[in-house]
């Protein structure tokens, strides 16, 4: 018998996304759209567009690039991947950037928005738990509609499972966690640390996991246990995607950190020159997709609303 292939639906979603074709989400107000009329081609109706950690003024410039596309639906809206981010979970992002929890910060971002005619353009943010800070963080975020996602982190299990019930407190709604396994230390049978908790909550329905079904970020058998584990609409495909995707290999950028992919894996360049953390990835969502039904084995029935209606409703886009 054949093996099952991935249907294409019509209003695939990406909630987890940083560019393609040689272009990253907010360097140009072209390259931005080209890069998201790409991921439309292939099926990516909706797309929130994700920013690495950053200084502020940085962040504000691409706050300011991205919030007109927002406002005429070329995107659905903005990321933010930090800057309050673990040094030690930072994964591809600069640790020059990275900073306690800034409510302030975040209060100057959304204004930066709705003043571009985007209100609600930043939809959720990324940031670690066990940072100073981060109780304030998820009220301003709460206020203001941006949805906090706990990631980057190497919390606790303890710390990530009271910030996953702040997260819910506060805004009434299952709290996210940024790409499960990924910017986070290994699970391990004597200290489950954040994937263990984050799991176990999604399985209450308590919380919403990103996973990178690219086949590089997490095993099939990984992949299986989460839907096998997380009842649906609690488990979101998303691609990570960086501006390789579309292109191949080469060498390439990623904020301010030079990128090589190699057999369409993308890792940081460390200094020394050898390949460092994996920098994203360089798949779709569509191919995400695919992938978790036709290598991990995942029902369509169950993948398809994972990557379509659940990441919909996991930031409440229209």
């Amino acid at each position: 018998m054949p093996a099952a292939t991935a249907p294409t639906p019509p209003e695939l979603v990406d909630i987890h996304c940083h560019g393609a074709v040689g272009h990253a989400f907010g360097d140009t107000d072209q390259g931005s759209r080209e890069a998201a009329n790409y991921l439309r081609q292939r099926g990516i109706r909706q797309i929130v567009a994700s920013l690495v950690s950053g200084p502020p003024a940085t962040l504000e410039r691409q706050v300011a690039t991205l919030a007109p596309l927002v406002a005429d639906g070329t995107l659905a809206g903005i990321h933010l991947e930090g800057p309050f981010l673990a040094p030690a979970c930072r994964g591809a992002h600069d640790p020059a950037a990275l900073r306690h929890p800034d409510p302030a910060l975040v209060e100057h971002l959304a204004a930066v928005a709705a003043d571009l005619g985007a209100p609600r353009a930043i939809r959720q943010l990324t940031f670690a738990p066990e940072l100073p800070g981060a109780d304030r963080l998820i009220a301003t975020l709460a206020r203001l509609g941006v949805h906090p996602a706990v990631g980057h982190t190497a919390a606790s299990a303890a710390q990530v499972r009271a910030a996953l019930a702040a997260v819910a407190e506060a805004t009434g709604r299952p709290a996210l966690v940024t790409h499960l396994f990924n910017g986070m230390p290994a699970f391990h049978h004597r200290d489950g640390g954040p994937a263990a908790a984050a799991l176990a909550a999604a399985a209450r329905g308590e919380a919403v996991v990103e996973l990178i079904a690219d086949g590089v970020h997490v095993a099939p058998e990984v992949v299986q246990l989460v839907f096998d584990t997380v009842p649906q609409g609690h488990v979101v495909l998303i691609s990570d995607a960086m501006a390789a995707t579309g292109l191949g290999d080469g060498d390439y950028m990623l904020g301010t950190l030079p990128v090589r992919v190699a057999g369409g894996t993308a890792r940081i360049v460390d200094p020394d020159g050898h390949a460092g953390a994996i920098a994203g990835s360089t798949s779709t969502v569509a191919d995400c997709l695919r992938w978790a039904i036709e290598v991990a084995g995942i029902p369509a029935s169950y993948a398809v609303p994972a990557a379509t209606t659940s990441p919909r409703l996991a930031l409440d886009l229209p």
